[in-house]
Formats: structure tokens, C-alpha cells, sequence
């Protein structure tokens, strides 16, 4: 990872995820229904537990920028942020991985990376309105690009549900800062995913529904 140089359909998305993703997870000895037994490889099992904290980040950075703006894009999107950590962590649950977001306060992280990420988002953030809109979306657009690696890391169905559950919630939340920020006659020019994918998204409307 590189350091930068409607919401409430979002958070039924995300539910929706989450839900289908338990209900694959009970019964038959707490195997994935219809799925085969099979462990992780190190590969999936380290996005698994990176997500973790990516998502945490998310959701800290909007948290703390909402006590700094009081805009209730921060807010909502927060509590968006908090379903996706708990979506990753029905999989650290359910494959018995080591949670690094289990014990630690806002703003701390265990990747040390992250930690740095972090700090610099805030100080970015916390500049100015506009500046904090433009975090919101540089997480996002990051987010959405490394859900699609995750993603084509891993053959597990049940893992790929939630990614796809996320990467649909990161693209709205995507729109949703790019649109604040249109008010604000900003244009947001993607980091970190290809304009061509960051205009598809942007030029298409709110994602509602399970994946």
C-alpha cells in the first residue's frame, strides 16, 4: 500500500452481506453451506487480517472527522465502515485468525504502515472541509483497489462474498464524496484506481442489493 502523495443504501448492502455470509456459516459443523473444507493459504489469510485494520482506518479517520466537521457524510459513512469491519471479522472468526483490531483504541494500529497512513490522513483531514472530503474519497478509491486484488487472491466463496460485499460499499461511498465535493466545484482525480474505472463508477448510480 501506497501513501498518498444514498449512505443508507450502502449500510443495507453491507448488512445484507453480512447475514448472507452467517447464514452460510451455520449449520454443518460451521462450514461454509455447499462449500468444501479447506484451510487458507498465507496469501488470503494475510488479506483477511490487513482488511481488518484497512477498514478500521475508515472507519476511525470518518469518526474523527465528523467530531472535526460535524458533516453527517463522516457520520453515516462511519457507521457504514463499522459493518464492513464486522464483516471482515466474521472471517477472522470463522478461520481462527489473530484480529489486530480486536483490543486497540481509535487512531492505533498494528500495521505500522497503516499507523502512518493514518497519521497522515488526519492531518490532511483536518485542514480543511475540503480536504476531508478529499481523504474520504482517497480512502475509498484506495479501498476499491485492494478489495479487487483481494478478490483475485482468493478462490473461497465465502471470502469473495464479503470483499464483494465491501468493494460494492467502498463504490458508493466513493460517490458520495465525489458528489460533496462537486458542490464544492472540486473535481477528486483518482490515485489509485484507473480513471477509466473511477468514471464508470461515478457516472453510475447508487448500488443497492446483496452481490
Amino acid at each position: 500500500m501506497t501513501l498518498f502523495p444514498s449512505i443508507l443504501s450502502k449500510t443495507t448492502v453491507t448488512l445484507v452481506g453480512i447475514l448472507l455470509v452467517s447464514a452460510a456459516f451455520a449449520g454443518n459443523g460451521g462450514r461454509p453451506t455447499g462449500a468444501s473444507t479447506r484451510t487458507l493459504d498465507a496469501t488470503e489469510s494475510a488479506g483477511i487480517v490487513i482488511m481488518r485494520e484497512e477498514e478500521k482506518l475508515a472507519r476511525d479517520v470518518y469518526q474523527l472527522l465528523y467530531t472535526q466537521w460535524g458533516q453527517p457524510i463522516f457520520s453515516n459513512i462511519a457507521a457504514s465502515e463499522q459493518q464492513h469491519m464486522d464483516a471482515v471479522g466474521t472471517l477472522i472468526s470463522r478461520y481462527k485468525l489473530p484480529d489486530p483490531a480486536s483490543h486497540t483504541a481509535t487512531g492505533v494500529f498494528v500495521d505500522a504502515e497503516l499507523q502512518t497512513m493514518f497519521n497522515a490522513l488526519m492531518s490532511q483531514g483536518q485542514s480543511s472541509l475540503q480536504a476531508a472530503l478529499q481523504v474520504g474519497a482517497t480512502i475509498e478509491d484506495l479501498d476499491i483497489k485492494d478489495l479487487n486484488e483481494r478478490i483475485a487472491q482468493t478462490d473461497n466463496p465465502d471470502v469473495k462474498l464479503v470483499y464483494s460485499n465491501l468493494l460494492k460499499g467502498s463504490r458508493n461511498h466513493l460517490r458520495a464524496f465525489v458528489s460533496q465535493l462537486a458542490t464544492l466545484g472540486v473535481t477528486y482525480v483518482p490515485q489509485y484506481i484507473t480513471q477509466a474505472e473511477f468514471d464508470a463508477i461515478v457516472n453510475s448510480p447508487q448500488e443497492r442489493g446483496s452481490v
